[in-house]
Protein backbone atom coordinates (compact mmCIF):
# COMPACT_ATOMS: atom_id res chain seq x y z
CA UNK A 1 0.00 0.00 0.00
CA UNK A 2 1.27 3.40 -0.94
CA UNK A 3 2.25 5.79 1.76
CA UNK A 4 0.05 8.93 2.22
CA UNK A 5 1.99 11.77 0.28
CA UNK A 6 1.54 14.85 -1.99
CA UNK A 7 3.89 16.48 -4.39
CA UNK A 8 4.86 19.83 -3.28
CA UNK A 9 8.52 21.03 -5.01
CA UNK A 10 10.85 20.23 -7.09
CA UNK A 11 14.73 21.74 -6.10
CA UNK A 12 17.10 23.70 -8.37
CA UNK A 13 20.24 24.42 -7.16
CA UNK A 14 21.54 27.60 -9.43
CA UNK A 15 24.67 29.76 -9.56
CA UNK A 16 22.57 32.95 -8.79
CA UNK A 17 19.32 32.07 -7.31
CA UNK A 18 18.08 35.99 -7.52
CA UNK A 19 19.43 36.06 -11.06
CA UNK A 20 17.56 32.71 -11.87
CA UNK A 21 13.92 33.32 -9.46
CA UNK A 22 13.62 36.28 -11.62
CA UNK A 23 14.00 34.36 -14.73
CA UNK A 24 11.08 31.83 -13.93
CA UNK A 25 8.91 34.99 -12.42
CA UNK A 26 9.33 37.55 -16.08
CA UNK A 27 9.00 34.58 -18.21
CA UNK A 28 6.76 32.26 -17.19
CA UNK A 29 4.76 33.36 -14.72
CA UNK A 30 6.19 32.12 -11.51
CA UNK A 31 5.70 34.12 -8.19
CA UNK A 32 7.95 34.18 -5.02
CA UNK A 33 6.04 31.87 -2.00
CA UNK A 34 7.95 34.57 0.89
CA UNK A 35 9.39 34.22 2.90
CA UNK A 36 13.11 33.69 1.00
CA UNK A 37 14.87 31.47 2.88
CA UNK A 38 17.90 31.61 4.61
CA UNK A 39 19.76 28.63 6.45
CA UNK A 40 23.11 28.07 8.07
CA UNK A 41 24.58 26.04 10.76
CA UNK A 42 25.17 22.48 12.46
CA UNK A 43 21.20 21.19 11.24
CA UNK A 44 21.77 22.00 8.32
CA UNK A 45 25.04 20.35 8.07
CA UNK A 46 23.56 17.42 9.62
CA UNK A 47 20.67 17.44 6.69
CA UNK A 48 22.62 18.22 3.86
CA UNK A 49 25.69 16.69 4.85
CA UNK A 50 27.54 19.33 3.52
CA UNK A 51 30.09 20.84 6.52
CA UNK A 52 30.19 24.76 6.61
CA UNK A 53 27.79 25.10 3.70
CA UNK A 54 25.02 27.52 3.98
CA UNK A 55 21.50 27.57 2.06
CA UNK A 56 20.10 30.83 0.34
CA UNK A 57 17.21 31.03 -2.28
CA UNK A 58 13.12 30.91 -2.80
CA UNK A 59 10.36 29.33 -3.63
CA UNK A 60 8.13 29.91 -6.64
CA UNK A 61 4.56 29.18 -7.12
CA UNK A 62 4.15 27.85 -10.45
CA UNK A 63 1.53 28.83 -13.02
CA UNK A 64 -1.72 27.57 -12.97
CA UNK A 65 -1.54 26.64 -9.43
CA UNK A 66 -3.77 27.51 -6.13
CA UNK A 67 -1.92 28.94 -3.59
CA UNK A 68 -1.31 25.61 -2.12
CA UNK A 69 0.17 24.27 -5.45
CA UNK A 70 3.74 22.45 -5.95
CA UNK A 71 6.66 25.20 -5.94
CA UNK A 72 10.06 25.39 -8.02
CA UNK A 73 12.57 25.78 -5.15
CA UNK A 74 15.50 27.64 -6.36
CA UNK A 75 18.47 28.02 -4.12
CA UNK A 76 22.19 28.67 -3.97
CA UNK A 77 24.54 26.70 -1.67
CA UNK A 78 27.87 28.62 -0.48
CA UNK A 79 29.87 25.46 -1.20
CA UNK A 80 28.62 24.26 -4.36
CA UNK A 81 29.62 20.95 -6.15
CA UNK A 82 30.75 21.64 -9.97
CA UNK A 83 28.65 19.43 -12.34
CA UNK A 84 28.07 18.68 -16.21
CA UNK A 85 26.05 20.71 -18.42
CA UNK A 86 22.32 19.20 -17.94
CA UNK A 87 21.81 16.91 -20.90
CA UNK A 88 18.50 15.90 -22.20
CA UNK A 89 19.11 12.31 -22.08
CA UNK A 90 21.37 12.03 -18.96
CA UNK A 91 20.04 9.90 -16.32
CA UNK A 92 18.21 11.70 -13.23
CA UNK A 93 15.64 14.48 -13.29
CA UNK A 94 15.72 15.59 -16.66
CA UNK A 95 14.09 18.90 -17.41
CA UNK A 96 10.87 21.12 -15.68
CA UNK A 97 8.11 21.54 -18.58
CA UNK A 98 5.86 24.73 -19.14
CA UNK A 99 2.09 24.11 -21.45
CA UNK A 100 2.15 27.40 -23.49
CA UNK A 101 -0.27 28.45 -25.92
CA UNK A 102 2.57 29.36 -28.24
CA UNK A 103 5.94 27.13 -28.64
CA UNK A 104 7.97 29.29 -31.06
CA UNK A 105 7.16 32.59 -29.16
CA UNK A 106 7.29 30.77 -25.50
CA UNK A 107 10.78 29.77 -26.97
CA UNK A 108 11.67 33.46 -28.40
CA UNK A 109 10.92 35.21 -24.62
CA UNK A 110 13.30 32.41 -22.83
CA UNK A 111 15.99 33.35 -25.12
CA UNK A 112 15.20 36.94 -24.91
CA UNK A 113 15.11 37.12 -21.25
CA UNK A 114 19.17 35.15 -21.41
CA UNK A 115 17.89 31.40 -21.95
CA UNK A 116 19.14 29.25 -24.95
CA UNK A 117 17.36 26.86 -27.86
CA UNK A 118 18.01 23.47 -26.91
CA UNK A 119 16.28 21.54 -29.96
CA UNK A 120 14.44 22.47 -33.23
CA UNK A 121 10.43 23.26 -32.45
CA UNK A 122 8.76 19.26 -33.31
CA UNK A 123 4.84 18.07 -33.52
CA UNK A 124 4.79 14.41 -32.48
CA UNK A 125 1.33 12.42 -32.79
CA UNK A 126 0.33 10.03 -29.72
CA UNK A 127 -1.49 6.70 -30.93
CA UNK A 128 -4.59 8.51 -30.17
CA UNK A 129 -4.39 11.11 -32.34
CA UNK A 130 -3.68 13.79 -29.94
CA UNK A 131 -0.31 15.80 -31.17
CA UNK A 132 2.03 17.99 -29.00
CA UNK A 133 3.97 20.78 -30.36
CA UNK A 134 7.13 20.83 -27.83
CA UNK A 135 10.84 21.84 -27.81
CA UNK A 136 13.90 22.12 -25.21
CA UNK A 137 15.29 25.55 -24.35
CA UNK A 138 17.64 26.28 -21.59
CA UNK A 139 17.28 28.66 -18.53
CA UNK A 140 20.54 31.13 -17.96
CA UNK A 141 22.17 28.21 -15.99
CA UNK A 142 21.48 26.18 -18.68
CA UNK A 143 18.94 23.80 -16.81
CA UNK A 144 16.79 22.28 -19.99
CA UNK A 145 12.97 23.75 -19.99
CA UNK A 146 10.48 22.03 -22.14
CA UNK A 147 8.05 24.29 -23.81
CA UNK A 148 4.79 22.04 -24.98
CA UNK A 149 1.14 22.76 -26.59
CA UNK A 150 -1.22 20.24 -27.04
CA UNK A 151 -3.67 19.89 -29.97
Amino acid sequence: MPIQARYVHTNLIARDWQSLSRFYCDVFGCHSVPPERHYKGSDLERGTGIPGSELHGVHLRLPGFADDGPTLEIYTYTLLEPGPVPAVNRLGFGHIAFTVDNVPAAREAVVAAGGAVAGEIVTLALATGAKVTWCYARDPEGNIIELQSWN
